[in-house]
C-alpha cells in the first residue's frame, strides 16, 4: 500500500516592525535591514514543515499499517461455535493458570490436499496436546493424548443442530470427526478432554497441514534429528522400492512440506508406532519453541509467524482476534525451555488400541489441576483449601464404583475436593464439572437403574446426602453447601506420580537427537 502526501505552504507574511522613539529622532521609523530573497527566506521554514509533515506521515502510515496487519490477521482466523461446548464443564481454571488444547488436523481439504496426500475431506485429529501453563507463567507441561486411546466421548453438537449420543470405549480421535465436516469438530474434542481430565480447557487451537508448514517457514526452519537415513518408502510403506533419500541421518533443519513429513513420519524408525511418532512430535515442538525464543518474543518476530499461522487456524471464540493471539503468545515469553516439559498420558497397549493406565493418568490430571509440577512442587504459594471430612466408617470401600462429581454450590474447588476424597476411598471418578444449578443446600446422590446399593455406599461418606433415582446407568454426586461447610484438621494428601511417569517427561531444552522413538 502506498500513500502520497502534498504539503502546501501558506504565503509568507511580512513581519511588522514596531515604531521606535529615540532622543535623536522621535517618530522616525527604524531602517529595516535588508531582507533575503523569497527563496532563501522560505527554505528553513519549508524544511521544518516538510520534516514535521513527513514524520507525521510516517507515524500515520505506521499506525495504519499496524492496524491493517491486525485486521488482516484477524480476518484470517476461523472460530468454531462455542454452542457445541458441554453444559456440564469443569470449574474454571483457578488463578492465572491456563489449559490450552492444541489439535493438529490432517484434513485433506483446500490447500492441505497438496501437502497430505489422499483425498478424504473429513477433518481428523492427527495430534492432540493439552498444554498446562502454570499460574506463575514460568512453567508449562504438554501432555500428548494418543489418537488411538480408548475413551468415553460425551454428547456433542452435530451440524444439523442435534446432539450425539454418548459413546464409551471409543477411539479418542473419533471425537473430532463427529459430524463428518472438513473443519472437524473441535468442540467435541474439547468436551472429551474435559470429561477425561476434569480440567477446564481455557482455549482450543486447531492447526491444519498448511498452517503448520507455513509456520515452520516463517521461523526459517526448525532443527531436527533422525537416528537413521529415511527414504521414500519410509514415508509410503506401500511403495515397492526404497526410493530416494528424503532425510539424512543426524541433525538438519526442515521447513514446509519437509517439516510436515518429519512430524508425520512413523515407519522406518523404532517400532513404527504412533506412540513412537509422538516422541518425535514432542521433540519437534520443543525445537520450534526454541527457534521462536531464539528470534525473540517481539511483534517483529511474532507477526510473520502469526500471519503464517492464522491463515490455517481454527480457534475458540476467546482467541478470535490477532490481538488476543499475540497477547497470549507474549504471556509465555518468560517460560524457560528447561521448564517446559512434554510427556504422554500414562498408557498401555490394548490389542491394536491404547488403554489409559489408572490411577496414574488420574493422578497426572490431579497434579495439573492443583497447579503442581510433575515432581509435586507448587509453583506459587497457595491458600489451603478446606479438606474433606474423614469417612464416617473405616469399612467404606469404593472399589468397582464409578461416580461423576458436580459442584452444586458457588464454592470454588469443591468438586475437586470431593474427587480427592472419593479416590482416597478407591472410588473411580469419571469426571468433575459444575452442576447446572449452584444453589444446592444439601448434597444429592443420583443413581441409575440397579445402582442403589452402590449409591448407598457413596452416601456413607456424605451423611446428609439425599438419594434420587434417575434414568440411565450412572451415579452422580452433586455436592451441596452442607459439604462445603465441613472441615477437618488433616488435609487430604496430594496425589503422587510414580517415577515411571515422571521419568519419561521431556524438557524442551533436551538434545534434539535423544529419545526419538520406541524400539
Amino acid at each position: 500500500m502506498t500513500a502520497e502526501h502534498q504539503i502546501h505552504n501558506a504565503p509568507a507574511q511580512r513581519p511588522t516592525v514596531p515604531v521606535r522613539t529615540s532622543p535623536q529622532g522621535r517618530g522616525q521609523r527604524r531602517k529595516r535591514p535588508a531582507q533575503p530573497s523569497a527563496s532563501r527566506r522560505r527554505r528553513p521554514r519549508s524544511r521544518k514543515k516538510l520534516f514535521l509533515a513527513a514524520t507525521a506521515a510516517v507515524i500515520v502510515l505506521a499506525v495504519a499499517a499496524g492496524g491493517a496487519v491486525y485486521l488482516r490477521l484477524s480476518g484470517n482466523i476461523n472460530t468454531f461455535d462455542g454452542k457445541g461446548l458441554s453444559h456440564h464443564r469443569p470449574q474454571e481454571t483457578p488463578g492465572d493458570a491456563q489449559n490450552i488444547l492444541l489439535i493438529g488436523s490432517d484434513s485433506r481439504s483446500g490447500d492441505n490436499a497438496k501437502l497430505g496426500g489422499g483425498k478424504d475431506p473429513v477433518g481428523r485429529s492427527d495430534t492432540t496436546i493439552l498444554l498446562h501453563v502454570y499460574a506463575d507463567h514460568r512453567h508449562a507441561v504438554g501432555v500428548s493424548i494418543p489418537r488411538d486411546s480408548l475413551v468415553d466421548i460425551p454428547p456433542c453438537l452435530l451440524p444439523d443442530g442435534t446432539w450425539s449420543q454418548p459413546r464409551t470405549n471409543a477411539m479418542f480421535n473419533s471425537a473430532f470427526t463427529l459430524g463428518s465436516t472438513a473443519a472437524g469438530n473441535p468442540a467435541c474434542t474439547q468436551n472429551t478432554v474435559e470429561a477425561l481430565t476434569g480440567l477446564r480447557v481455557d482455549h482450543t487451537v486447531v492447526v491444519n497441514f498448511a498452517g503448520f508448514a507455513a509456520m515452520t517457514e516463517a521461523v526459517g526452519g526448525v532443527p531436527v534429528c533422525l537416528p537413521k537415513d529415511i527414504h521414500q518408502k519410509d514415508l509410503n510403506p506401500n511403495r515397492l522400492t526404497q526410493g530416494n533419500l528424503v532425510y539424512r541421518k543426524g541433525e538438519q533443519k526442515v521447513s514446509g512440506r519437509a517439516a510436515l513429513d518429519y512430524v508425520r513420519l512413523r515407519h522406518g524408525i523404532g517400532d513404527g508406532s504412533d506412540i513412537g511418532r509422538t516422541k518425535r512430535q514432542q521433540a519437534f515442538i520443543s525445537s520450534l519453541i526454541g527457534q521462536v525464543k531464539k528470534e525473540g518474543f517481539s511483534p517483529t518476530t511474532l507477526l510473520p509467524l502469526a500471519n503464517a499461522a492464522t491463515k490455517s487456524l481454527t480457534v475458540d471464540p476467546g482467541l478470535d482476534s490477532a490481538g488476543k493471539l499475540l497477547s497470549f503468545a507474549m504471556s509465555l515469553k518468560n517460560i524457560d525451555l528447561a521448564n517446559i516439559q512434554f510427556l504422554t498420558v500414562p498408557w498401555q497397549y490394548s490389542g491394536a488400541r491404547i488403554a489409559l493406565v489408572h490411577p496414574d493418568a488420574d493422578n497426572l490430571w490431579t497434579t495439573l489441576k492443583e497447579d503442581r509440577t510433575l515432581d509435586g512442587k507448587p509453583t506459587e504459594p497457595r491458600t489451603k483449601q478446606k479438606a474433606a471430612p474423614a469417612p464416617t466408617t473405616s469399612t467404606v470401600s469404593g472399589a468397582g464404583i464409578t461416580v461423576a462429581v458436580y459442584n452444586g454450590t458457588t464454592t470454588r474447588g469443591l468438586a475437586a475436593r470431593a474427587t480427592d476424597f472419593l479416590r482416597a476411598q478407591q472410588f473411580t471418578v469419571s469426571g468433575t464439572a459444575t452442576a447446572s444449578t449452584q444453589n444446592h443446600t444439601t448434597t444429592v446422590i443420583e443413581y441409575g437403574t440397579g445402582l442403589k446399593t452402590q449409591a448407598q455406599t457413596v452416601a456413607a461418606l456424605f451423611p446428609h446426602a439425599q438419594l434420587h433415582p434417575i434414568p440411565g446407568n450412572q451415579i452422580n454426586l452433586i455436592t451441596g453447601q452442607d459439604y462445603a461447610n465441613t472441615t477437618t484438621t488433616s488435609p487430604a494428601p496430594a496425589a503422587s506420580l510414580p517415577s515411571t511417569v515422571t521419568a519419561q517427561a521431556r524438557p524442551a531444552n533436551r538434545s534434539i537427537c535423544s529419545d526419538l522413538s520406541y524400539g
